[in-house]
């Protein structure tokens, strides 16, 4: 084995326009055009179906890869899966690459989340070293046990991207939400709060798949219907590249709504573009957006996130022009924050250096240090 071979195992395609897949697709393609030798290997996606497809595919995958090989798992792909990780440790030389914990996942009661946590604490143990995709992430890590010593973050990269125009002269501000529809994402969330303002002029796009949590998204577009806003709020499901680009250039404000964010790609994307920000504080999300480029409001909390539109949307009457000043203002701290964060370059060359020196050639990855197990609420 090479300096620059490297087994990539991911859940599921990595075509998928989710942030932890435009992540690994981003480093997979970087690595590549740095001359490594880089070796994808998708795995049934379980996700949906909870068939244990997923589990069965990951085993098969590492027991196929030669005596000292280097792999780099996903979080989602080995999430609850210690003793397939475990069981070819001993042999392989294994990374995590952590996005978020599954235990972090919204929704999850107390009982499984423990349990998940568990789990989780079990397979990264098994690993070699931890790579985390944000500094909350890396917090999260070391919290469940992981030495700090074997733990290395490696934040995604920002294109730089030319500023937002908006939505055009006599259009009404455009409110731009890119997240797939699903429960923790809070679209439900934001139409409630956008019901709220009726009396305002706006538009809203909410660019993200419909499939991945299909109810949910027949419960979003209800609402919407049952509103008397499918004129104003549109769903247009998965968009790709190019689509998003000229959302991000036509809107006026960024909002996401979600319920836990480990970094949020989605948000630096919009600053880098130096759109205004709307968001929680749901997760690391604080770590990502700073306060002068955005407005946070607690997650799952419609009246504050309508006051938070409100605010950019509504000037007072003491105040001519006094909402668009604020979105100027919060759009320009935004891009300038952007200008300051590493791009897709930096990223791969952060994550190469990171495999190299955390896990080098014919190491063999023993299992990482574990301490006490912490377990801390979101």
């Amino acid at each position: 084995m090479t300096e620059a071979d490297l087994h990539f195992i991911v859940p599921g395609s990595l075509e998928q326009r989710t942030g932890g897949s435009i992540y690994d697709a981003r480093v997979v393609e970087g690595l590549r055009s740095r001359g490594w030798a880089v070796v994808v290997h998708e795995l049934a996606d379980e996700l949906a179906t909870g068939d244990g497809r997923t589990r069965a595919s990951l085993a098969e995958t590492l027991l196929r890869l030669p005596d000292g090989a280097r792999a780099v798992i996903d979080g989602l792909a080995m999430a609850g899966r210690p003793d397939v990780v475990r069981a070819q440790a001993t042999r392989l030389e294994v990374l995590a690459l952590v996005h978020l914990l599954a235990a972090d996942e919204p929704g999850l009661g107390p009982p499984e989340r423990d349990r998940a946590i568990e789990l989780e604490r079990e397979a990264l143990a098994a690993c070699s070293a931890v790579i985390a995709t944000s500094s909350f992430s890396a917090g999260r890590v070391m919290a469940i046990g992981v030495d700090p010593a074997r733990v290395r973050t490696v934040r995604p990269g920002t294109d730089p991207a030319p500023a937002a125009t908006g939505p055009g002269h006599g259009a009404p501000p455009r409110l731009l939400c890119v997240a797939s529809v699903t429960p923790g994402k809070g679209q439900d969330v934001l139409v409630r709060a956008l019901t709220r303002l009726a009396d305002l002029p706006w538009s809203c796009v909410c660019a993200g798949s419909l499939t991945r949590s299909p109810a949910f998204a027949r419960m979003v577009q209800a609402l919407v219907q049952d509103a008397g806003s499918s004129g104003r709020i549109a769903l247009p499901g998965e968009c790709d590249a190019n689509t998003i680009e000229a959302l991000y250039a036509t809107s006026s404000i960024f909002v996401l709504p979600s319920f836990y964010e480990a970094y949020g790609m989605a948000l630096t994307e919009a600053m880098a573009r130096g759109l205004p920000i709307v968001t929680t504080t749901g997760g690391g999300i604080a770590d990502t957006v700073p306060g002068e480029a955005g407005i946070l409001v607690p997650p799952g909390d419609e009246a504050a996130l309508a006051g938070a539109l409100r605010l950019l949307l509504a000037d007072a009457p003491n105040e001519p022009g006094g909402a668009g000043r604020r979105r100027a203002q919060l759009g320009a701290a935004a891009r300038e924050h952007a200008f300051g964060l590493p791009d897709w370059d930096l990223a791969v060359d952060a994550f190469a250096e990171a495999v190299t020196t955390m896990s080098p050639p014919g190491s063999r990855g023993g299992p990482a240090s574990v301490g006490p197990t912490e377990v801390r609420s979101r």
